[in-house]
């Protein structure tokens, strides 16, 4: 052994078996595990979590060592088929539509395969594999998006792991840009760069998007480098990555209003308009006279017709049950309800006058995100990555929390049937909830000495 992997192991020998038993496990997430096993699926997270928390600890100076560990624990990944989610399926469906020329929002599986099936070779395995519920609805997954399932199904063939193969690849690329823009905007804004950590090593984060293959992580680094511009200066510009993280999933749309105090009126409306035309470019080529409805009846499912993980609507629903409301009617009024809550909050937290700071920003987005998802019908686990990122800008520590809890949802897959325990939700989300007041009773001083001082320069 060289004298500097001697050295080397001198130093980091107890981070380095961190790291290998992290990997080990990481193998039996994505080898050796089925979702209805529910017991090992927790206890292989929290072991992990805990070796990221300590991994952090040990090495949050060391760069390099950091970045090659985030790596190499995503490559674990690189051949197994996703076993948590059956969305690659769907995904892989998708793209070789676009690839024959056809428009996946045209007709559903069910209709396709109705009509004798798709003129791809392996239809029949996708079909069965993306399951009922995504067979029988048209693809709720927006244009950009499907240009990126496309490019997998070109790159990976007519296989079934080279489609996987090539995704996961673009989203670890994509982990990789988050990590180095993130950075960046935690210099810019005075807060600890090493905080970029708890999400390029969580395990969330690499569970959910390079194991099973969400692409959120795409849509965030798209975020991540339109906001890194916006703050630098480079805002017009900017508005071209805003515009692709909106085209592979919607919720950045949400943050749009936020843009205002950061930019002000005029340059705001360049930055919207700029938006709106790369967005429709985007648009364009999947673009027909049936794409705005068979789209967004898909999209309102989410909203009142799916229930899965739900905070503040499960006791919401608990209660209305309770004063004689049906449950089946009570999602639908909530569904159409609940958005419009949202917009009016986010406009009036576009309206505080610690918008207008970069520093400040993120929270305010922080809390809005997190608002619509502790009242949202539906949170999935890896819904949650996008306020995870967020709150890494901020002062804030809950979503961190929030993250190692997310994962018992899980167990609802327990059996042949999702069936969901209120016991498992209340542990879930009681932690997370008490840490959040917790953390705004402790930051109180602060956010009113600021607003204060936001009163001060106002009036001179």
């Amino acid at each position: 052994m060289s004298r500097a992997l001697l050295t080397f192991w001198n130093l980091h020998r107890v981070s380095v078996l961190l790291l290998l038993l992290s990997a080990v496990f990481y193998a039996a997430v994505g080898y050796d595990l089925e979702r209805s096993d529910s017991v090992k699926l927790i206890t292989l997270f929290g072991a992990l979590f805990f070796l990221c928390y300590k991994l952090i600890q040990f090495e949050k100076w060391n760069l390099r060592f950091m970045v090659v560990s985030g790596l190499l624990i995503r490559f674990v990944f690189l051949l197994a088929l996703p076993n948590l989610s059956q969305d690659f399926y769907r995904f892989i469906w998708d793209g070789r539509l676009v690839l024959e020329g056809l428009n996946p929002f045209a007709l559903s599986p069910d209709d396709w395969m109705a009509q004798g099936g798709p003129p791809f070779a392996g239809a029949d395995e996708l079909y069965r594999g993306m399951g009922g519920l995504s067979a029988g609805n048209f693809s709720n997954y927006p244009p950009v998006n499907q240009y990126f399932f496309a490019a997998a199904a070109y790159l990976g063939g007519k296989t079934l792991l080279g489609p996987v193969i090539a995704m996961r690849s673009m989203i670890i690329l994509a982990d990789l840009g988050i990590f180095y823009f993130g950075r960046r905007i935690l210099r810019k804004i005075n807060r600890a760069p090493n905080m970029i950590y708890w999400y390029f090593l969580n395990p969330l984060v690499i569970i959910e998007l390079t194991g099973n293959l969400h692409f959120e992580g795409v849509m965030l680094f798209f975020f991540v480098l339109a906001m890194f511009l916006v703050i630098s200066g480079k805002w017009l510009l900017g508005s071209l990555p805003y515009a692709l993280s909106i085209g592979v999933k919607l919720f950045p749309m949400l943050f749009l209003p936020l843009i205002l105090p950061l930019l002000g009126w005029k340059r705001s409306a360049l930055f919207f308009l700029g938006t709106a035309l790369f967005l429709a470019l985007g648009v364009y080529p999947l673009y027909f006279a049936e794409f705005a409805p068979n789209y967004t009846s898909t999209l309102k499912l989410w909203f009142s017709n799916f229930e899965f993980n739900a905070g503040v609507y499960n006791a919401i629903e608990q209660l209305a049950v309770w004063q004689g409301a049906r449950s089946w009617e009570f999602i639908e009024e909530y569904g159409a309800f609940v958005p419009g809550i949202i917009a009016l909050v986010t406009f009036l937290v576009s309206l505080l006058p610690s918008m207008k700071q970069p520093k400040y920003w993120f929270t305010g987005a922080l809390m809005i995100s997190c608002l619509y998802y502790f009242t949202a019908t539906t949170v999935h686990p890896w819904y949650i990555i996008f306020p995870l990122l967020l709150g890494i800008f901020t002062n804030y520590r809950f979503i961190i929390l929030w993250s190692a809890t997310v994962i018992l949802s899980y167990s609802a897959y327990g059996t042949t049937e999702v069936q969901e325990r209120p016991l498992i939700l209340l542990i879930e989300y009681l932690p997370v909830f008490g840490f959040l007041i917790y953390e705004i009773l402790r930051n109180n001083k602060d956010l009113t000495l600021y607003g204060k001082k936001n009163q001060g320069l106002a009036a001179s």
